[in-house]
């Protein structure tokens, strides 16, 4: 792995990025949700023809706005989702079943889309869960989020949704060496890893997150609200505290109450952000 790193790195140093690589060539715009769940985001909210209706004319919206670069589309689907009750082993977090993923990564494959699966580990670890999704991961269009906010395996008896949780960045560097290696092994393009974030304390330590070209690294601001709030909480989490590339994250229930309050625009959000994000998600 290390030789391969290496390998990786001198390529990276000469053309900026290994071949395959999505980022910063396209800006992906993403549906996120779990497609077995109507209360966690659009993607599983709607029926999915009406979805698909809906996120072909996002796509065009964005396209439209920045036309110097491809939108690649995306499926955001929360993959083990932390729960309400502790379960079986006292962890806190639920895997969809091998049929729900597979389905996803079918309706992403029938619209040219990539997929992302999302990760809130409640009380179990990074380092347990992930290798359960190394058999989807080996697909070259399957791609990899992290939440923080329900990480709590360092707060004894906290409930999901009780306290916002928290990774560090020995988390994430973790997960960064996972992918760097399935992408070697299966001599795959660079994964991307989304980081969700919108406070400090979700991600400890970020100076210290090392980069791998086999991975590139979106720091998502996931805050809702009015706009105004949203541009302050990408300013402090996202801008001042910069890893690699910048995501931005819409909801369409919350971030529009109450009025007159309004999902941001993508014109908005490419002229009111800096750096311009390059992973979009809406919930």
């Amino acid at each position: 792995m290390q030789r391969d790193s290496l390998k990786a790195d001198s390529i990276a140093k000469k053309t900026g990025q290994l071949p395959g690589a999505i980022l910063p060539g396209h800006r992906i715009v993403a549906f996120y949700g779990n497609i077995r769940s109507k209360g966690m985001g659009i993607l599983g909210r709607e029926p999915k023809d009406q979805m698909f209706r809906k996120f072909a004319g996002v796509l065009k919206e964005w396209q439209a706005a920045d036309p110097s670069i491809p939108v690649q589309a995306a499926l955001h689907n929360v993959t083990i989702t932390a729960q309400g009750t502790a379960g079986k082993d006292g962890k806190w977090r639920l895997m969809n079943s091998k049929a729900t993923i597979d389905e996803v990564l079918s309706w992403a494959k029938e619209h040219n889309c990539i997929l992302f699966l999302d990760v809130q580990p409640g009380h179990s670890t990074l380092q347990a869960e992930l290798p359960k999704l190394e058999q989807y991961l080996k697909d070259p269009i399957v791609h990899l989020g992290i939440d923080p906010e329900f990480s709590l395996a360092t707060m004894p008896g906290v409930r999901p949704n009780q306290k916002i949780g928290t990774l560090d960045a020995k988390d994430v560097n973790f997960t960064i060496n996972f992918l760097a290696r399935i992408v070697s092994e299966n001599k795959l393009p660079p994964k991307v890893l989304t980081v969700h974030r919108f406070t400090r304390k979700m991600l400890t330590n970020y100076k210290n997150i090392k980069l791998d070209p086999r991975v590139q690294v979106v720091m998502h601001m996931d805050g809702h609200g009015e706009p105004t709030l949203k541009k302050d909480s990408y300013h402090d989490y996202i801008q001042v505290e910069p890893v690699q590339y910048t995501g931005f994250k819409l909801f369409y229930e919350y971030d529009a109450r109450p009025a007159p309050h309004h999902i941001m625009t993508p014109t908005e959000v490419l002229t009111q952000l800096t750096p311009k994000p390059l992973y979009i998600q809406y919930q």
